[in-house]
């Protein structure tokens, strides 16, 4: 049996795994991010946090607020500030949506996963998504725990 190609550019650098427990992400969008040099090299080095961040629509232009990308120690005088906004490459058409989802509707775009694609290029996954309630939270909590159970069931009696 033949093992499947492993991409070697493809790598996940940051994920928000508290997103999908606090929000309910609705849809999701791919879209491109302006780095510095010491940035890509700090990332590729596997060194950034997205967790508690989000993104926002300001002045026609979407940014990466609060993200934090470790500094790179090789680049001494070209380095980067680590908690600095970062601009997000959109089209017009998406951005106009996601402007209308967050002003309009109530949405909040919640950056889910930080990764470079088969290509090498970074790229940030943004969901919009609406705030869970407590109560959303425990239902979500249970639905999961009750899947966990069926499968354990399945295995034992199969």
């Amino acid at each position: 049996m033949a093992k499947p190609k492993t991409d070697p550019n493809y790598k996940v650098v940051a994920e928000n795994r508290r997103a999908r427990y606090d929000y309910a992400i609705e849809d999701d969008l791919e879209c491109g991010i302006i780095l510095e040099g010491s940035e890509v090299k700090s990332l590729r080095e596997g060194g950034a946090n997205i967790a508690e961040s989000y993104a926002a629509v300001e002045n026609g232009e979407l940014w990466l607020v609060n993200s934090y990308v470790a500094p790179y120690d090789q680049a001494k005088t070209f380095t980067h500030d680590e908690k600095r906004r970062r601009k997000l490459l959109v089209s017009r058409k998406e951005l106009s949506r996601l402007w209308n989802a967050t002003q309009r509707q109530g949405m909040t775009l919640v950056p889910l996963v930080l990764y470079f694609n088969h290509k090498g290029i970074a790229k940030l996954k943004i969901g919009v998504a609406k705030g869970k309630k407590t109560a959303d939270k425990r239902e979500t909590e249970a639905k999961r725990d009750w899947q966990r159970q069926k499968a354990r069931l399945l295995r034992q009696n199969s």
